[in-house]
């Protein structure tokens, strides 16, 4: 009777041993949540940018730990996943040299509790806010009234920090990237260049990018001279149906609205800061996404607004400040951010993410919340702004397409 119950027991194990095994054609299991790895991981194999409008070829990386069995399976591919934040400034040296505006330990600490949600995603991007320079004179406030001017200047040896944090792309379209100049802008490219961080932001910058054989590209708009302009329409479509097509993925960063805690609403027609013409974002979005933009990643408020999905594809309004260490306003809304984490499918389409709260308090650096503020905040303003086509925000945070919203453009 053992005999014949051990032989039963070892076909049994072989039944279920095959069934284990015997899944290449079911669907996968939904990718977990961003997970953890080390400055060493992903963002370090990732490849050196060389040529930001052609980077070399970039190994296929090794499924992420924890990543479900079926990751390993061409049959079902994996979604692309993004992990994008907002307003980056490590600290100034300007005006004061002395240093006394730098985070402590040469800012080691300072993306330490976010890092694994960045270094997990297939492509980290943030907003880098001022030059990584060291030295240098700011024509901008060279006759301005001390305090009255705002200027930023993070020294170079700052861009490691970006590169430990898992960061793979920056925006360098923004009111700040042009605050030293050339001189500014020239070193913070080769700063970034050098660790391997693409970047994007001037008329004909295309950061480009591969994910497991899927082509992705990102460009910038701002309102600021040196960059794209989001105001004007034709160029930005033109801009991004040049990039679509050479790229399965494209996404779009930009860099307008007015600013403020009272500007968390994303009003229609354009809007207007200091007397300056910040864009008109809703016709900025839907021409960008009419025109092949597959995922759209705005800052520039200080605050964080809402989202909404148009054609199956998401627009983020504005992710706030993320970093923003010094002198910086952080009280109520401006100290409330988030990490944006998407799925997208191959082609694009927004199947889904989440929203991971953080915030900052004086003298700034991101945290990670466990109180969740900016959950609630994120639903209301989506729904209040957008209504039938507002992202849906669960109060875990988890992000999901509205319903019966269209999944694919005009004529596709």
């Amino acid at each position: 009777m053992q005999r014949i119950a051990a032989a039963l027991l070892a076909v049994s194990l072989a039944v279920l041993s095959g069934c284990a095994h015997g899944r290449a054609g079911s669907p996968a299991a939904p990718p977990p949540s961003l997970t953890p790895t080390s400055p060493d991981g992903p963002a370090g194999s990732r490849g050196p940018a060389g040529a930001v409008s052609a980077p070399a070829p970039e190994p296929v990386p090794a499924p992420r730990p924890g990543a479900p069995p079926e990751a390993s399976s061409s049959a079902v591919p994996l979604p692309i996943t993004v992990a994008a934040v907002g307003d980056v400034m490590m600290g100034s040296t300007f005006p004061d040299e002395t240093g006394s505006m730098l985070p402590e330990a040469d800012g080691r600490r300072l993306f330490v509790e976010v890092q694994p949600l960045l270094a997990g995603a297939d492509i980290a991007f943030g907003n880098l806010e001022g030059p990584l320079l060291d030295g240098g004179t700011s024509e901008k406030c060279a006759h301005a009234k001390p305090g009255r001017c705002y200027a930023f200047r993070t020294p170079t040896r700052f861009a490691r920090r970006l590169q430990e944090a898992g960061f793979l792309v920056m925006s360098l379209a923004n009111n700040h990237a042009g605050d030293f100049g050339e001189e500014g802008r020239a070193s913070t490219r080769m700063a970034l260049e050098r660790l391997g961080i693409r970047y994007a932001g001037a008329p004909g910058e295309v950061a480009r990018m591969d994910v497991r054989g899927v082509k992705v590209a990102l460009v910038a708009f701002s309102t600021s001279g040196g960059t794209n302009d989001l105001r004007d329409l034709p160029e930005a479509a033109r801009i991004v149906k040049d990039a679509a097509r050479e790229a399965d993925i494209v996404v779009v960063s930009f860099h307008g609205g007015g600013e403020g805690a009272d500007r968390q609403h994303v009003l229609p027609g354009p809007e207007e800061f200091l007397g300056e013409d910040r864009g008109d974002l809703r016709a900025f979005a839907r021409t960008v996404v009419d025109a092949g933009a597959d995922l759209v990643i705005g800052h520039g408020p200080h605050v964080v607004r809402g989202m909404e999905v148009l054609n199956g594809r998401l627009v983020a309004y504005s992710l706030g400040n993320f970093a923003t260490y010094g002198g910086m306003n952080l009280s109520g809304p401006n100290g409330l951010t988030l990490v944006l984490e998407v799925r997208l499918a191959r082609d694009g389409a927004f199947l889904g993410g989440r929203v991971h709260p953080v915030l900052q308090e004086k003298p700034g650096g991101p945290r990670i919340d466990p109180a969740g503020a900016i959950v609630p905040i994120l639903r209301d303003l989506s729904r209040a702004d957008f209504g039938p086509t507002a992202v849906r925000v669960a109060d875990d945070g988890t992000l999901s397409p509205p319903p019966a919203v269209a999944t694919s453009r005009p004529g596709g």
